[in-house]
């Protein structure tokens, strides 16, 4: 008996071992790509903020597929979904080779098609943690491991891939992140491939996507986790758009100088840091404590702005991160297992997704009209700084609330 639990326990590493390069290469990818289209849109004359709209396409099939993909995520073997969503990644960028890129449409059809990939895997990148792992704690490591892989991989695919489109061409960047995709799609048949459930039928469950929104909603575990990550991944929407076009302007280096993704990246090794330290510094049992990092990390998002020395820059940078990753993990840990017992696990996953994909749309879009009305950067900043303010005020006086309810 004890030789079978040790040999369960090995196959379970080695499938979230691979999961972790996956979700790795994936997201270095998704990431490097956004650096290939804005540079594509400086070389053809579009304005810094175009971005927004470009990352508004990746955004729009989060919402547009929530209803679909979590039952896709329950139906079939998570592994296969994953496979799935990396093959429609891996035609969208490759689609850049293909169009005008002097259109900003046909720029934002490739990377809205890459977003129809995202998520896509998502809920089954996630979901499929619960089944390889036996207990909340190690749920919890495995949630704080995969957060930190996919932040590392921001890192590196915005510095290194950043690095990479600099100095590269086009077609070999596009290349190298249509191969990226191909290798994170080939580890994932190191991933077994659990039975989903055949029975789901995707009119049915497509229906009922309203109504777990509605249950994990009313519930006040998942209803904190919920907006709580939301506002996180809106926050950090903007501000990766708009630090790209603030660096150059407040710190004085040329938008295409490889300077500007490697300071940009600093924040994405705060958040792995934070994603280390968040079992260390936050109980499970005690998760909404974690709201107070978010205060802290909107603390130093509105001292950002006003800073114009590179090194206060990027220690400003490391902390908002670090305070980020402390304050998502131990919210996306509960969210996933509160949501299996409500609503199933791809359900909870593509109603966070619902959910996080509205917010970072709507920052998008306010921080889009702001600098196009004439806003500075600066400003634009302090404005989604007080949004963010605003919900974290939300989600502390209901924590105030329900404090009881709100124990694991």
């Amino acid at each position: 008996m004890m030789s079978s639990t040790k040999g369960k326990i090995s196959m379970n590493a080695k499938a979230l071992n691979a999961l972790y390069i996956t979700q790795f290469l994936s997201a270095f990818s998704d990431n490097m790509s956004l650096l290939v289209i804005s540079s594509l849109l400086t070389k053809n004359g579009f304005s810094p903020e175009s971005l927004a709209l470009v990352t508004i396409a990746f955004f729009l099939p989060y919402i547009l597929l929530a209803p679909f993909v979590g039952p896709l995520a329950d139906k079939l073997p998570k592994a296969v979904v994953l496979i799935l969503g990396n093959l429609i990644k891996l035609l969208g960028i490759a689609a850049l080779l293909l169009i005008d890129a002097s259109s900003i449409v046909m720029l934002m059809l490739c990377y809205f098609t890459v977003g129809i990939g995202a998520v896509v895997y998502s809920p089954a990148k996630y979901g499929i943690l619960p089944e390889l792992t036996a207990t909340n704690q190690e749920l919890f490591q495995a949630n704080s491991r995969i957060e930190a892989f996919t932040i590392l991989a921001i890192l590196t695919g915005i510095g290194g891939g950043g690095a990479i489109v600099s100095i590269a061409p086009t077609v070999p960047s596009v290349l190298l992140c249509a191969a990226l995709y191909a290798l994170s799609l080939g580890m994932t048949f190191f991933i077994p491939r659990m039975p989903g459930n055949p029975s789901i039928r995707f009119t049915r469950e497509a229906g009922q996507f309203f109504k777990s929104i509605g249950l994990l909603l009313h519930n006040p575990t998942t209803k904190f986790s919920l907006i709580g990550t939301g506002a996180f991944w809106m926050s950090s929407a903007v501000l990766r758009t708009a630090v790209l076009a603030w660096i150059p302007i407040a710190l004085g280096f040329s938008p295409n100088d490889i300077s500007v993704s490697l300071i940009l990246a600093t924040t994405s090794i705060g958040i792995v840091i934070g994603a280390f330290l968040a079992p260390k510094l936050i109980q499970l049992s005690q998760f909404h404590k974690s709201i107070l990092y978010g205060f802290l990390m909107l603390a130093l998002i509105f001292i950002f702005p006003w800073v114009h020395s590179t090194p206060i820059a990027i220690v400003l940078l490391l902390a908002v991160g670090c305070m980020g990753g402390i304050f998502i993990v131990p919210m996306n840990t509960v969210l996933q297992e509160e949501g299996l017992s409500l609503v199933g696990s791809g359900k909870t996953i593509a109603v966070q997704n619902f959910v996080e994909n509205i917010m970072m749309l709507v920052g998008s879009g306010l921080y889009y009209f702001a600098v196009d009305q004439g806003l500075s950067i600066s400003m634009a900043i302090v404005i989604q700084g007080l949004i963010m303010l605003l919900i974290l005020s939300f989600l502390r006086l209901n924590m105030g609330r329900n404090r009881k309810e709100m124990t694991l």
